[in-house]
């Protein structure tokens, strides 16, 4: 059964371009370590709530935009491995390729499906 791993983060509006760059960059890699679908989203109908939403989950500012993100592996062990080796990658460290957001307001999980088709 596949594995899914599901973000959202804020964006700051300015770097939309930059971070669509650092996510296609990244989704090579995630796809080179056995994830067979990468689907990043930038937030065009995200309502603030009263109670809860995605704009409150993340704090998003006034100058961001919400974007919802997920990876789609073949199983759980696969992820593991592959998330492993994504982290380790040389692309893929802070000093090489910084987030253009804000990485402690990210919301992120490892997820079974229950319905797939």
């Amino acid at each position: 059964m596949s594995y899914v791993d599901g973000f959202v983060l804020a964006v700051p509006n300015e770097k939309r371009e930059v971070f669509r760059k650092h996510a296609d960059d990244a989704a090579t890699v995630f796809k080179e370590n056995g994830a067979l679908s990468v689907m990043e989203c930038w937030g065009d109908d995200v309502p603030d709530g009263k109670v809860t939403s995605f704009p409150m989950a993340v704090k998003c500012r006034d100058d961001e935009t919400v974007v919802f993100s997920w990876i789609v592996w073949p199983s759980r062990d696969v992820r593991d491995r592959g998330m492993k080796a994504v982290m380790e990658h040389p692309s893929m460290q802070p000093d090489t390729n910084p987030m253009p957001f804000d990485g402690q307001r990210m919301i992120f999980g490892g997820f079974v499906p229950i319905v797939e088709r």
